[in-house]
């Protein structure tokens, strides 16, 4: 019995847990440089396996059960009767350029209904498996939740179609009650926004149903629970479900700020919010108008973030190490001498088993405009390929089954985009240059490749077309892997033992013996050095 209660509260303390899992970064269509939407998603976990989900499009019969699946345990949950047809979807894109996206922000975990059949990750495929744009895609998913309950946390969805952008954000009602509370907000078109695991919808329009839409009891189940007690039009979504404390503003917004801080001047002022210390000071608005408008190669690169030249920089104290690396080991949180301190939590990070970033075009056919660049890994260390929302392949690489959590293999992009970044880590400011060349090369070659298929394709027939579009993501991903493993052998010939092998227009320096000349061995960078000796004082002086 004593034991079945200590796993009781072990259960409890997990559930209660802030989740720091994962960022969405949201650009509507007049933000961007091409007149895209774009939705960008880090799925952050330790010992998750990165992967592309791919469900062909497919009629079923009546009768017909969807079996579900926990998204983060696999395990069985129950199943849900099939529609007619299901689209066909691509990891977080589907045939006619839905995409779908989400963070974690956990919120009142006594809400947590564990009986409900749906969690988000369910959410999320059978959704897209069901509707075509980010509206029809709300309708869908509140009304599953409706009928079948939902398990999870409190969740931040991103909804996005070619026209428009929706963040939707909901929480449980409590245990064993089905459905869910809830509130969605539409994107205004010229403007960019983000969530990092925490609820960013604070108050909201009651009677604009064109930008604004929610469960009609989201205000009531709060004054019931005692979350809320003023006028309805005082009400907040956020404080009522996520209450803002210092870890939802230093660990969460403080990656949305720094998305902001790219593209839009003046984000100083917010720096104080952000900083999560003060009480008093300017909250940042839910979204921005950009001063630039936002490339697909921006949003790699700010998917890619560690707070460089801000307040928060990663790289510029004692616990970037010797080699001025912008990551930090878990957890989040540690103690000294009875003390509590944290590590920044950046939006690249080195526990990211894959990273998405949804590109959807209208005024092109469907097959054509959507458009998922992917990343097995860390945002940071790897190249993004293209795969279409209308493949009917997915590249091995990439595909369910090549590899998993136990099992390593050269065939599975997730564990040779791991062998390279953690051969990396230690020896960062050495060593990433090299990633760093090769990444952003393949960025550029693959984004121009792009740009040509698009334009060759817009004459072919649909079938043609899709052909064609599945090959180019199929190749694409290939030739990443083949840059990959010469990078993984390059790195490990030239950096071998902590040295560095001397190099000349490319080639390696050898003795007219053809043996190698002595190699580099440059030590500890000069800051580091000092803190050594500020450290140890003199232990090792060599003596006069």
């Amino acid at each position: 019995m004593q034991r079945i209660f200590h796993i009781c509260l072990l259960l409890l303390a997990l559930i209660a847990l802030p989740s720091v899992a994962c960022t969405n970064l949201i650009v509507g269509k007049r933000a961007s440089a091409d007149g895209s939407v774009m939705i960008s998603y880090n799925a952050d976990d330790y010992g998750s396996y990165g992967y592309i989900h791919f469900y062909p499009a497919a009629d079923h019969k009546p009768g017909e059960m969807r079996q579900l699946y926990d998204y983060e345990t696999n395990n069985y949950l129950g199943e849900i009767p099939e529609v007619p047809h299901t689209y066909n979807v691509v990891g977080q894109l589907n045939e006619y350029q839905l995409a779908i996206m989400e963070t974690t922000f956990g919120g009142r975990e006594e809400l947590v209904d564990t009986t409900g059949l749906l969690d988000y990750g369910s959410l999320m495929y059978v959704t897209l498996q069901r509707a075509r744009t980010a509206r029809e895609a709300i309708n869908v998913w509140t009304e599953l939740v409706e009928e079948y309950g939902y398990r999870s946390e409190g969740e931040s969805i991103t909804l996005a179609d070619p026209n428009e952008v929706w963040v939707l954000e909901m929480i449980g009602k409590g245990p064993s009650v089905r459905g869910a509370v809830w509130v969605a907000r539409r994107l205004p078109d010229d403007c960019i926004t983000a969530h990092a695991n925490q609820a960013r919808i604070t108050t909201f329009p009651l009677s604009d149903s064109e930008n604004c839409i929610y469960s009609k009891d989201v205000i009531k189940v709060a004054r019931e629970h005692g979350y809320f007690s003023g006028r309805d039009k005082d009400f907040s979504f956020r404080d009522a479900y996520a209450p803002n404390d210092f870890s939802a503003r230093r660990i969460c917004e403080a990656r949305v700020w720094s998305f902001f801080n790219r593209f839009c001047a003046g984000m100083g002022k917010y720096v104080p919010y952000v900083a999560g210390i003060e009480q008093n000071c300017e909250e940042m608005p839910w979204c921005i108008k950009p001063d630039t408008l936002v490339s697909i190669n921006a949003m790699k690169q700010a998917m890619r973030d560690h707070f460089e030249g801000t307040p928060f920089d990663m790289t510029s104290d004692i616990s970037a190490g010797p080699y001025e690396a912008p990551y930090r080991p878990t957890p989040l949180y540690y103690e000294v001498d009875g003390k509590k301190y944290f590590n920044e939590r950046p939006i690249s990070t080195q526990q990211t088993a894959v990273t998405y970033i949804a590109q959807l075009h209208a005024g092109q056919p469907a097959y054509v405009g959507g458009v998922l660049w992917v990343g097995c890994d860390d945002a940071n260390m790897v190249c993004y390929t293209p795969v279409y929302g209308c493949a009917t392949q997915v590249p091995q690489c990439y595909a369910e089954g090549t590899a998993d959590p136990f099992t390593f293999s050269m065939h599975s992009a997730y564990w040779l985009c791991n062998a390279v970044s953690n051969f990396v880590y230690p020896r960062y400011s050495q060593l990433f240059p090299e990633v760093q060349y090769l990444r952003d090369r393949l960025d550029r070659d693959f984004e121009s490749l792009v740009t040509r298929t698009d334009a060759e394709v817009a004459n072919m027939d649909a079938d043609a077309a899709r052909r064609h579009l599945t090959n180019l993501g199929l190749r694409t991903a290939q030739a990443m892997m083949v840059q990959w493993q010469s990078l993984f052998e390059r790195l490990i010939v030239k950096y071998n033992d902590i040295s560095i092998k001397p190099e000349e227009n490319g080639m390696y320096l050898r003795t007219p013996g053809g043996d190698h000349v002595p190699v580099t061995r440059p030590g500890f960078n000069k800051p580091y050095r000092r803190a050594i000796v500020n450290a140890t004082g003199d232990r090792y002086a060599v003596p006069e």
